[in-house]
């Protein structure tokens, strides 16, 4: 049995005992009494579904009910969920939002994961100072960025020859310079908490630095992986501000096309709401889903810097 193998057999022996987590479980539930905790619990859910209810019911009403007030719809009619795909421009922005921010999450959480390591496992001048500058950076607002940002890229174009607004892959560029620095600071408060035993059995059995970081590194830190994608994900996916300034109309995202069509539709006597909320939750449908996709990891890689 090579040194790896013992190593995590011995971590899995210490980490796997039941009682720990029934300790835990009963504490949580100490914490108010089971009625009390019951009507907390349905208060918070009806906090979060009573709107997307309502979100629903009015995609599948009319106009002019909505416009009245009606929680209900009166008339049922799917109609608004074919009209989206024409008049908002919806299926264009969805797949320049996937490929933007998909994009966005991948190389972060990829590029993140190899810079933690080193940050954690490497002693080098200047690595504390990089440590607290990523931090410094998450206080920065995005909205004061915007300007040097786009001055920035526009003049690459003068000096470089190279176009980079209004294209996907420029605003990929400006996701990534707001996503990385957090993806690497959740990566680096993950990494802190893996055992370096695996890494020392594997140095053992002959592997370098690339190799203890593609077979040890990377295999057990998923799911703070998966939550610096996300995140970025997220960042790219709700982003209005900078995709409204940084494309154009055949790269425009999704979001940017929900506020023209929103904007474009005010001046109206009845606002289209009917297609404003199907189109709500079409776009809201692939968060969700990856939510659900990748729940156990999103617990496991937000709790792991948290408890020791």
């Amino acid at each position: 049995m090579s040194a790896v193998r013992q190593a995590q057999l011995r971590s899995e022996t210490v980490a796997g005992k039941p009682g720990r987590v029934q300790n835990r479980q009963a504490e949580v539930t100490r914490l108010m009494p089971r009625p009390l905790l019951i009507i907390v619990i349905a208060v918070l859910s009806a906090l979060v579904l009573i709107p997307v209810l309502y979100i629903f019911f009015a995609s599948i009403n009319s106009d002019i009910s909505v416009a009245q007030g009606d929680f209900f719809p009166t008339e049922l009619s799917w109609q608004n969920y074919a009209k989206i795909w024409t008049s908002v421009g919806l299926a264009n922005g969805l797949l320049n939002s996937l490929a933007v921010a998909g994009s966005t999450a991948i190389v972060s959480a990829l590029l993140s994961v190899a810079t933690a390591y080193v940050l954690v496992r490497f002693a080098f001048r200047g690595r504390l100072t990089i440590l607290r500058g990523l931090l410094g950076l998450q206080s920065i607002p995005g909205t004061l960025m915007l300007l040097p940002v786009f001055v920035l890229f526009s003049s690459a174009a003068s000096y470089l020859g190279v176009t980079i607004i209004g294209t996907q892959w420029g605003l990929f560029l400006t996701y990534l310079t707001f996503a990385l620095p957090f993806s690497t600071w959740v990566m680096v408060t993950y990494l802190r908490g893996l055992p370096r035993e695996l890494e020392e059995a594997a140095r053992i059995d002959g592997a370098g630095s690339l190799g203890v970081l593609l077979r040890i590194i990377v295999p057990l830190s998923w799911p703070g992986i998966v939550v610096s994608a996300i995140f970025a994900f997220l960042l790219g996916w709700n982003d209005v501000l900078f995709a409204s300034v940084m494309t154009r109309p055949e790269s425009q995202t999704v979001a940017v096309a929900l506020q023209i069509f929103g904007s474009a539709t005010e001046g109206g006597a009845v606002p289209y709401y009917g297609q404003m909320m199907a189109s709500a939750l079409v776009c809201a449908a692939p968060v969700v889903i990856l939510y659900l996709i990748f729940q156990r990891y999103l617990v496991g890689g937000l709790t792991a810097g948290g408890v020791k």
